[in-house]
């Protein structure tokens, strides 16, 4: 049996054969970038758009980690520099830095659409479950409250973020870090 997964957001489309490795991996693709000299991912799926950067609108008394706001067609959206908020030292911007625009929702509440800023976008990785290991006790200058696990892409470790917890306040889950 095969199907075709569509998303309508981003027009992807990919071809699934039940049992076959690409519909293993289909539901495990991770989009891979660069904050310093590490490789991070987060869902395929929570990825909205991938946009250059442009300055935003800064908010009185946000968090350092909270840039501002910008407008995405119609909605203000918060930005959050994924540096400041995994306590990696701020760092100018580049041609290559980008906002991810990503949508997470918490159990049972409403999505939320966040822009997170990060040195550069690297590619779209299939990382099977069985592969990512969890995250290490000591995690150097990353909070582990922030990492879901580890695994290797192409032999370089790649580190998972859990996306939820890096959006919201307080790394908990209520109301979005803004």
């Amino acid at each position: 049996m095969s199907w075709q997964v569509c998303d309508m957001d981003r027009g992807v489309k990919s071809t699934a054969n039940e049992g076959s490795r690409e519909f293993e991996s289909a539901a495990q693709q991770y989009l891979t970038f660069q904050i310093a000299e590490e490789l991070f991912a987060i869902p395929i799926l929570s990825v909205k758009e991938i946009r250059g950067w442009e300055p935003v609108c800064k908010m009185p008394n946000a968090p350092a980690h909270v840039l501002g706001v910008i407008n995405l067609r119609g909605d203000v959206v918060p930005v959050l520099d994924v540096r400041l908020r995994l306590s990696i030292a701020r760092a100018e911007k580049t041609s290559t830095t980008v906002v991810i625009v990503v949508r997470v929702s918490a159990a049972g509440g409403n999505p939320t659409t966040v822009g997170c800023v990060v040195d550069a976008v690297s590619d779209v990785a299939n990382i099977s479950t069985a592969n990512i290991r969890p995250p290490p006790a000591v995690c150097g200058v990353v909070a582990a409250q922030f990492i879901k696990g580890v695994s290797n892409l192409e032999q370089r470790l790649v580190i998972l973020l859990d996306l939820l917890r890096l959006v919201t306040a307080d790394a908990g889950y209520g109301a979005v870090a803004v």
